[in-house]
């Protein structure tokens, strides 16, 4: 029985920031015309960024949404960047933007497969109906992640709001599947 390192890698942070003062997105939106601003659809404008590559939605209550970071370092960054463009567009922003990670997305390889139908009736807080999802969906409560285990030992882990339980996570639920001997390496 080979046993492998997981493999991780981040896909998606998401992260909330305020600055504490309202926004006028129809003046953003004539001072950035690439600032996407339907109101009639959606509430909040949709401001992207080449490097890093994100989107940071803007709302009028001076509340920030940052999708699409690689890291918690880069989603700070693309916020931060975002409030800097602000204000040398002459948007008056009075103080640093509060940024809280809210969830980290990752995308694992196990190197090997897993046994779904046995691991569903192994593991607790666990669910699997193949009718409706070919995954199993996993709840974990230390760190709080949802954790959805394919057959071909690939994993999607969510939930996370710290790099480090992504990996204590994964780490967590890679030892269980071994140790139940739940994953079968070619």
């Amino acid at each position: 029985m080979t046993q492998t390192r997981p493999v991780i890698a981040i896909v998606n942070v998401v992260a909330s920031a305020t600055i504490n003062q309202r926004l006028d997105l129809v003046d953003i939106t004539k001072k950035f015309p690439a600032v996407e601003y339907h109101p009639e659809q959606f509430p909040g404008a949709v401001f992207r960024l080449k490097s890093p590559k994100t989107a940071t939605l803007l709302f009028g209550s001076g509340k920030m949404v940052c999708t699409g970071a690689k890291s918690q370092e880069l989603a700070e960054t693309a916020v931060k960047k975002v409030v800097e463009l602000l204000r040398k567009g002459k948007v008056k922003i009075k103080s640093e933007p509060i940024v809280t990670i809210q969830n980290i997305v990752s995308s694992i390889n196990l190197g090997g497969k897993v046994s779904l139908e046995q691991a569903a009736r192994t593991l607790p807080r666990s669910m699997y109906e193949p009718e409706q999802f070919p995954g199993l969906i996993h709840r974990m409560l230390d760190p709080k992640t949802v954790i959805l285990i394919f057959s071909s030992g690939k994993l999607v882990c969510v939930g996370a709001k710290l790099e480090k339980d992504v990996h204590r996570s994964v780490n967590q639920i890679h030892s269980l599947l071994e140790e139940k001997n739940l994953m079968v390496y070619d």
